[in-house]
């Protein structure tokens, strides 16, 4: 790769972390806000080596005779992550008594909107360090991308590619300036997150609390300020949990074109019906499957089921109660809903309810073509011919996503793990759900107790399924690296 390829992607990976470092003060004045000086140093000095690590990367200037083609869009948005997450680690690694590994592996859940943690006593932890973890999460969901989009078209780069690398988003531009889109998608997901904060608070939250639910809700990234989680808060927030939760797996692209006057963009979107029908037939199999065999009554049946059940199909990772008590069929159930995630373009992970519903339209076909072999039929998904190139793109993606979560399993039981805990934590690492299953990293447990190889496979394995694969693994091709 020529070198002054490399040194406009220097450039702007400078800007990010400039953008890092200044939201590495907004702990700090949270710190200040609430009376507590004993931390400040920590976020001062994360902000101070981040800037200055990024005003040496952007002092150079940007090349002028450089441009960046698509293929350096792959490199851009994995060191991107990666860089982040690498600088995005020093608070807490100087806050708390943790190894950099613990702390990078926290960076990168938050920043991935994953949501598993080594941390504990979060109750008592200090506001800058609770704030810090949800402003990643929010960062990480759609913000820091759309913030992205936002920058890279004034650098003369096409910052839409850079969206799609990352989210797979099929939706129509619908302006035509890409600066302009991200401008919608900000400011929607600020709208979202400042109507999901005062709704918290008429729940039952403290202002501090909301505002960081807020933020993970939206981010579908499951942080919370409680080690309980959204149990030590009262029943009606969880109900704004549930809502936020939605909103942040729907396509971000359609609330734009909401916004733009085509106000049935939602309601007509296949992928969006798709998903709530499944979100509804979930929540209401769990529902009277824990009424049936609990002492609860139904209303804190549905509750409790929704909660669970919304919060692991978006890949969000709240908990609310050891659903992993729930038997056999349940934990199985859950498993199983750790794999889909939210609609293409959402801030949700997984394979996306749109792989399964073009998998079930070409399944379809093929029986039809079997009953009828003379007959040509179209596949269509959405409104539009499925061509070839979706097709292979799609079966491509689905092999090489399971093929990971299997490699990483591997790799977690060499290191030591029993199988449930190694299977369930490669999914719900790359599938950036949070929790697996079992009494380690259950819902009732964290990833504090692994070895330091396994989390930092995991971390691998979050970055792989946030990127989606294909986007990290073509770096490690000889054709992307030959001139």
């Amino acid at each position: 790769m020529a070198l002054p390829t490399l040194r406009i992607i220097g450039f702007i990976l400078g800007i990010f972390l400039i953008t890092l470092a200044a939201s590495m003060l907004l702990p700090l004045f949270a710190q200040l806000w609430y009376g507590r000086t004993d931390e400040l140093e920590a976020f001062l000095w994360s902000s101070l080596i981040t800037f200055g690590t990024g005003l040496a990367l952007v002092l150079p200037g940007r090349p002028a005779e450089a441009h960046l083609r698509p293929r350096d869009m792959y490199l851009l948005t994995t060191a991107s992550w990666l860089v982040v997450a690498l600088f995005a680690a020093l608070p807490m690694l100087m806050i708390r008594d943790l190894s950099y590994t613990d702390a990078f592996f926290e960076s990168m859940s938050g920043i991935t909107t994953t949501g598993g943690t080594v941390l504990t006593g979060l109750d008592d932890a200090s506001p800058g360090l609770l704030l810090w973890r949800s402003l990643l999460q929010w960062l990480g969901g759609i913000g820091f991308i759309a913030m992205a989009v936002a920058i890279l078209p004034l650098l003369r780069v096409g910052g839409m590619r850079l969206f799609q690398t990352e989210s797979s988003d099929w939706s129509e531009k619908v302006l035509p300036r890409s600066h302009m889109v991200a401008k919608y998608i900000v400011g929607v997901y600020l709208l979202f997150t400042l109507l999901g904060t005062l709704a918290f608070h008429l729940a039952g939250m403290g202002w501090f609390d909301a505002v960081n639910h807020a933020m993970t809700s939206v981010a579908t990234a499951g942080f919370s300020t409680s080690d309980a989680s959204l149990a030590a808060f009262p029943p009606a927030s969880h109900w704004v949990a549930v809502v936020l939760m939605v909103l942040g797996s729907l396509p971000f692209m359609l609330y734009v074109s909401t916004l733009r006057g085509n106000y049935k963009a939602l309601l007509r979107d296949q992928q969006v019906r798709g998903f709530l029908k499944l979100l509804v037939a979930a929540c209401l199999l769990f529902s009277g499957w824990l009424w049936l065999n609990s002492d609860y009554a139904w209303n804190d049946a549905l509750r409790l089921a929704s909660v669970n059940t919304v919060s692991i199909i978006t890949t969000t990772g709240y908990a609310l109660g050891d659903y992993s008590q729930w038997g056999d069929f349940a934990i199985m159930a859950f498993f199983y809903l750790t794999f889909i995630g939210g609609c293409s373009g959402s801030s949700t992970g997984g394979l996306k309810i749109f792989r399964f519903q073009v998998a079930f339209a070409l399944l379809r076909a093929n029986i039809q073509q079997l009953i009828h072999p003379r007959a040509v039929i179209q596949q269509k998904y959405n409104g539009h011919p499925l061509d070839e190139e979706i097709v292979r793109s799609i079966l491509t993606f689905s092999f090489f996503f399971t093929i990971t979560i299997g490699v990483v399993a591997l790799g977690l039981a060499l290191l030591g793990l029993d199988p449930l805990t190694a299977l369930t934590g490669a999914a719900t690492a790359v599938c950036n759900v949070g929790p697996g299953l079992g009494p380690i990293i259950g819902p009732a447990g964290n990833f504090a107790s692994l070895p330091d190889a396994a989390k930092w496979l995991l971390s691998l394995g979050m970055l792989l399924g946030r990127l989606e694969i294909i986007t990290v693994l073509v770096l490690f091709t000889h054709a992307f690296w030959r001139h």
